[in-house]
């Protein structure tokens, strides 16, 4: 029979999405949600340790001799409450990093200036007017860089974008590079314009904070001034998004139980998905093939 810590234990296995506040380092989030949720499979409550019988030596006696052992009843150290064993969320967290799963970023950006790092905290390496920049012209530059990376995507996936496999890769939401790639923008907008100041909303593969900050100031060279990066928040990861992460007050084994259950439920649910809407596709086409092969016998 399993103690409530080891059930609860197996429960854990999986992934869930937790909010990392900003500046924040990420391992320590990571370490603070471990100990949190050691302290609470240490608080529950434990089975008494099963016994096992092992022939252990007499004290001051030969212990190559039968006479100088004795049968000693021992507990099995392997099922003590501390001893716990490592699952497979690790290797599932590893398989979703490498699939080519969108991200989309939140980016603060204000123009008159230009750092080192691109960043509002780097050495400031020039300023610059924007008075002439308008939120039509911004839009236009958005719509280029667009552009530009949806033409990368399509080289980069290696598909035929008329096959069957495009459309079943595009279905589940892994239309993307063939194995990795540089940084790609999947999507771009202005939400919020109001100069210096401005806010973008962004999809993206393969990318990292630099790579995201560069962006900004790209989009600052390209309407003749300058730009910096004052803040970068992811809102979705795969298919976590920003009503999925946990807070600091939910790192307990409970909460994360009940993530980790959602998870698995969101996953199940778009596998059915998919293969409903695969089997639609084919339907449909098989109709198709059909008209088409009375026509051609009319």
């Amino acid at each position: 029979m399993a103690s409530p810590a080891a059930r609860i234990y197996r429960r854990l296995e999986g992934l869930f999405c937790v909010y990392k506040p900003s500046g924040i380092p990420w391992k320590l989030v990571r370490d603070t949600i471990e100990t949190k949720l050691l302290k609470g499979l240490d608080a529950s409550p434990s089975l008494p340790l099963p016994q096992q019988i092992r022939f252990l030596p007499q004290p001051g006696s030969d212990t190559l001799t039968p006479k100088g052992l004795s049968a000693v009843s021992v507990p099995i150290l392997s099922k003590h409450p501390l001893v716990l064993g490592v699952g497979n969320g690790n290797k599932v967290l590893n398989d979703l990093h490498n699939l080519p799963v969108t991200r989309d970023y939140t980016l603060e950006g204000e123009f008159g200036t230009a750092t080192d790092d691109f960043s509002h905290t780097g050495r400031v390496v020039e300023r610059s007017t924007y008075d002439h920049i308008t939120q039509d012209k911004l839009d236009r530059v958005l719509a280029m860089l667009q552009g530009a990376n949806q033409k990368a995507l399509l080289t980069y996936a290696n598909v035929d974008m008329r096959s069957q496999e495009a459309y079943e890769m595009a279905v589940q939401g892994q239309l993307g590079p063939e194995g990795k790639s540089p940084p790609i923008l999947m999507g771009l907008r202005c939400i919020r314009f109001q100069p210096p100041n401005f806010t973008l909303e962004v999809q993206c593969l393969n990318e990292t904070q630099k790579y995201l900050r560069k962006v900004v100031h790209e989009i600052g060279l390209e309407l003749r001034s300058t730009a910096v990066c004052k803040g970068v928040r992811r809102t979705r990861d795969g298919v976590f998004t920003l009503q999925e992460a946990l807070t600091r007050d939910h790192w307990t084994p409970s909460d994360v139980v009940g993530a980790v259950r959602q998870y698995h439920a969101v996953k199940k649910n778009k596998l059915s998905n998919h293969r409903s809407r695969t089997h639609e596709y084919k339907t449909q086409n098989q109709q198709d093939d059909d008209a088409g092969e009375e026509m051609h016998s009319r």
